[in-house]
Order: C-alpha cells, then sequence, then structure tokens
C-alpha cells in the first residue's frame, strides 16, 4: 500500500501552511567554549518502516551545554534525508548550525556521529521510490519488523569523537559543492516530533553536561521523547568535557547568545557596523598603514551589506508581485538568514585577521639587529 506515504506528505504540506518562518529558521548560538566530545552508545532498534536516524548532539542552553539524545523519526516526505546539526568555529566563538530535512544529505561539519553519519553524506540507507531501505551494517534493525534491508559494509576510517568542526582541536573538513548546493535545495527544519524531542532534553537537569560529565544516562530514545522506554539507550562511555568558560568569558557567551537568539533574518536587523578606532603604537608609518587597512575593510564591508540588503529586497518585492504562499515565503526567509549569518561570520574571520597584523606598541618593538 502506498497510500499512508502520499496522506504523511500531504498532512506536512499542510503543517508547512500553517507553522511560521521562524519555526524552520537556522539557530545560531555562540559560545565561547567547545562542546564536549561525543559519547558512545548503542543505536535503539528501528521501530518500523520510513523512521529515520538523527544521531545525538550537544545543544546549549542556560550557560551549559545538554545533551539532545539521538533517535528515529519518521521522515517528513518520502525521499528526504536528514542533515545531523553541528557546532562550527566561528572566530569568536563556536557557532551551532541546526539540522534539516531535504532530498540530499547536507553539509554537517565533517562531525563523525557513527551509525551511517561518518562525516559526509549518510551509509545508513537508501529511498526506492516511496519506501526506505535500511543498511543493517550500520543499523540495528529487526528484519521481522523491517523487511526493506539490504547490507553494505562501510569502512568508518576516522572514528573521532571531537564534536566541532574549526578552531583548536575541531574537524578540519570544508563543505563539497555538492553540500553546498544541499543546502540552497528546498529543505525543512526539524519536524514538530524533534522539537519536542530538544525540548523535553533542554529541561531534563540529568542531560547536561554540567551533571552527566559527557555520559548521559539517555544517550539514545527508539522514539521522539521516549525518554523512560525500556529501548533506551544509555551511554557505554563518555565524552571529554571541555573546561568552562571564565567569567568574562561567560559574560560574553551569553550577551552573545541573546543577540543570536534575535537572530537577524535580514541585513536591514543588523547593527551598523562600527568605525575602526585608529592605532596608536608609537610607530606613525605602521599606524598609518593600518588605519589605511582597516578603512579599506570597513567600505567593502559596507559594500557587501548593501548589496545583499538590495538582493533580500528584491527578492520581498518579487514575492509581493507572485503573491506567493507561505511555503515560498517560508523558503526565501530562511535562505535569507542564512545568507545574513555567512555573511556576519565572513565579515568577523576578516576582522579577526586584519586584527593579527595590528602594529604592536613601541615598547614592544624588536630593536632592529646590526647586520
Amino acid at each position: 500500500m502506498r497510500v499512508l506515504p502520499y496522506i504523511r506528505a500531504l498532512l506536512f504540506a499542510l503543517v508547512v501552511l500553517v507553522v511560521p518562518a521562524a519555526a524552520f529558521a537556522q539557530i545560531s548560538i555562540v559560545v565561547a567554549v567547545a562542546p564536549p566530545e561525543l559519547p558512545i552508545y548503542d543505536q535503539p532498534i528501528c521501530p518500523g518502516d520510513d523512521y529515520i536516524w538523527t544521531p545525538g548532539y550537544w545543544a546549549y542552553a542556560d550557560d551549559d551545554y545538554y545533551w539532545v539524545p539521538g533517535t528515529w523519526v519518521l521522515a517528513p516526505e518520502a525521499g528526504f534525508f536528514w542533515t545531523p546539526p553541528y557546532w562550527g568555529w566561528g572566530g569568536s566563538g563556536f557557532v551551532f548550525y541546526e539540522g534539516y530535512w531535504g532530498p540530499v544529505v547536507g553539509f554537517y561539519g565533517g562531525i563523525d556521529y557513527g551509525f551511517g553519519y561518518f562525516g559526509h553524506g549518510y551509509e545508513g540507507g537508501r529511498w526506492d521510490h516511496d519506501h526506505f531501505f535500511y543498511n543493517r551494517a550500520v543499523n540495528n534493525v529487526d528484519i521481522n519488523i523491517v523487511h526493506n534491508v539490504y547490507e553494505t559494509r562501510v569502512e568508518d576510517t576516522r572514528a573521532t569523537r571531537v564534536s566541532y568542526n574549526g578552531g583548536r582541536g575541531g574537524i578540519s573538513d570544508r563543505p563539497r559543492p555538492e553540500e553546498e548546493a544541499a543546502a540552497r535545495q528546498r529543505h525543512v527544519g526539524p519536524v514538530a516530533a524533534q522539537t519536542q524531542h530538544i525540548q523535553a532534553a533542554r529541561s531534563n537537569p540529568q542531560l547536561r553536561a554540567s551533571a552527566n560529565h559527557g555520559r548521559p544516562a539517555v544517550a539514545a530514545t527508539p522514539r521522539p521523547g521516549a525518554f523512560s522506554d525500556r529501548g533506551v539507550a544509555s551511554a557505554r562511555e563518555g565524552g571529554r568535557v571541555n573546561s568552562a568558560p571564565s567569567r568574562s568569558e561567560t559574560g560574553a557567551a551569553r550577551s552573545e547568545s541573546g543577540a543570536a537568539r534575535s537572530n537577524p533574518s535580514h541585513v536591514r536587523d543588523l547593527a551598523p557596523i562600527e568605525r575602526p578606532a585608529p592605532s596608536n603604537s608609537g610607530n606613525a608609518k605602521a599606524d598609518q598603514k593600518y588605519q589605511q587597512q582597516q578603512e579599506k575593510l570597513y567600505a567593502n564591508q559596507q559594500k557587501d551589506r548593501q548589496k545583499l540588503q538590495q538582493q533580500q529586497e528584491k527578492d520581498h518585492q518579487r514575492l509581493e508581485q507572485q503573491k506567493a504562499n507561505e511555503a515560498t515565503r517560508q523558503q526565501t526567509e530562511q535562505r535569507h538568514q542564512q545568507q545574513t549569518q555567512q555573511m556576519v561570520e565572513r565579515h568577523t574571520q576578516q576582522q579577526q585577521h586584519l586584527q593579527q597584523r595590528q602594529p604592536p606598541p613601541a615598547s614592544h618593538v624588536s630593536p632592529s639587529k646590526p647586520r
């Protein structure tokens, strides 16, 4: 019977029309301290057809990381795969990128989550028309319950437990062209069951890294929110928890996190770029050169903002002219938010690179050596 997949797709389409755009927005939270390592746990048995495995990950709230258990989730529609969320170094802290559903698996930081998510793509199964076929080599599937199975051995040669991309000690992978393209294709955010699962994890004190020390008692569940189910898997081995940031770092993380929760979706919502302060190292020539570099970067970043803002405004005008439906508007808003976030991160990195070239104070200038 193929009626169920079509009904599921129809119901999901109706939900898309009524859920506000913010529900599918990509969340950006900046934290000063790196997330803990990934714990080791066993995968609960797949509960039935067309469930897709979504691996566990560390999220952040209230000045602490908390574990969101891995779980099996019904795909929102046939042909959709899950791109897991990940943390990445953004230049001044660790930035969180939320996962999403789409026809192609996108970039998830090169993180080795296991169970088919080994850094790039997904080796845990494939869609064949309206049915999902599971790779038994990487999934815990009972063939008496699920009959659409195959077995293809996959070598996981890296097997690292690092949970973030970039920065000191992070994964150094970059997105492949097809992964970058996936982020621009049609995709949707976590389904309602996943959102409720995340909220339940956030409200559970035992899932806080400060309480479980990187070894959560509920590491994975057979279904979203089933934290008390007998099929729950505990962590067999915990991950290293990074030291907490200092008080000043915590304050910075809280202020940036608060700003990120407002999460500007458009360039027009950003605070103005501050003009660079003049350098005063005592070396007039070096100070003048550095000031010129600052002014050039300031002008280029202003142009970037103006160009992107004009493009976003044109997109809004086009939507009004075409009387676009809510789903199209949501996709446009999500794209605008991603564009704005990427531009802010790029500008932050540019500023930091330039600051590294700032002339040192005169007292620190080494005298020239005699020839």
